[in-house]
């Protein structure tokens, strides 16, 4: 029984092992910061490179070591701080790219591959929680957010979470508010690697307040017929910013944007997409007790 359950482990041991090596081969070293350095994914068998954008500290002078040992100079196709997202190119063709897997299910053990010096390293974990689709503080939309136990060392930041067959699930980072071990999905990273890839940046819709959600007075919902309970209350606006252009003033309550209900901050970053970026569209305040529709032109965050 003994042998057995030792042959067991072996074999469970070499087949993790596989698995790392297999997310390696498309593990990179990217030297972008005075630290140590960091970790990205080959994407594209055509040189495009995924790492997280907190770690390039410099737009100029980016190196990636492959894992082949070669150095290559890399530039910035694009960069996307709301996801931590950002993609390099190299000048190299037939790299190999990551194998993508699907997401994982709870419980399922997952590795944390990175090469932050040129050699591979890895931990090991389950995922402990599959979530999404989320926003983050910086106005980012994430398909999906991985969560798992794995211990995330230095420099692990930009390279891949993996299955145990060493198939890439997504691209962990450690710079959006969330604990070591965070992931986003696949399906975000390809999204915002595309749209870097064509323009270099995520255009996000932009109204120049700054707000917090607030209690609708019951006396003032029934007097207005208004069935929703909470709204946006606006306490700075932008000088010459969008809403400031509309005629939004201190103190006003949003409660509706693009006939959409406006309750709170999640409700507000619904309407302000990339699309919407140059609209005109038709917000709602409460002004001195009234209601007020006003055309505000959506601008580009900063």
């Amino acid at each position: 029984m003994a042998e057995q359950t030792s042959g067991v482990l072996a074999g469970l041991s070499n087949e993790l092992a596989a698995a790392v090596e297999k997310a390696a081969a498309s593990t990179v070293t990217v030297d972008a910061r005075r630290r140590q350095g960091a970790s990205g994914i080959i994407w594209q068998a055509d040189g495009v490179i995924v790492t997280a954008d907190h770690i390039l500290e410099r737009d100029e002078d980016i190196s990636v070591v492959l894992p082949d040992g070669r150095k290559l100079a890399a530039t910035i196709a694009g960069r996307d701080p709301g996801t931590d997202i950002a993609v390099l190119k190299v000048q190299a063709t037939g790299l190999p790219a990551a194998e993508r897997g699907t997401n994982p299910k709870v419980g399922n053990l997952v590795l944390l591959v990175g090469r932050p010096n040129g050699q591979p390293s890895a931990t090991i974990g389950v995922a402990s929680a599959i979530t999404g689709p989320a926003r983050t503080w910086r106005g980012g939309t994430l398909e999906g957010i991985i969560r798992t136990d794995a211990i995330m060392l230095p420099g692990f930041s930009g390279g891949p979470l993996a299955d145990a067959g060493g198939k890439v699930l997504g691209m962990t980072t450690s710079q959006l508010g969330q604990p070591a071990g965070l992931a986003l999905t696949v399906e975000t990273v390809d999204r915002v690697a595309k749209a870097l890839l064509t323009g270099g940046r995520l255009r996000r819709g932009y109204l120049g307040i700054t707000s917090q959600p607030v209690q609708i007075p019951a006396a003032l919902r029934t007097s207005l017929n208004l069935s929703q309970e909470t709204g946006l209350l606006v306490v700075g606006v932008v000088a010459d910013g969008p809403s400031e252009k509309a005629g939004v003033m201190l103190g006003d309550l949003l409660i509706g944007l693009a006939d959409q209900p406006v309750r709170d901050t999640e409700d507000l970053q619904t309407v302000l997409t990339t699309d919407s970026v140059g609209k005109e569209i038709t917000a709602r305040v409460l002004h001195g007790g009234a209601l007020k529709d006003l055309k505000i032109t959506v601008g580009e965050r900063p």
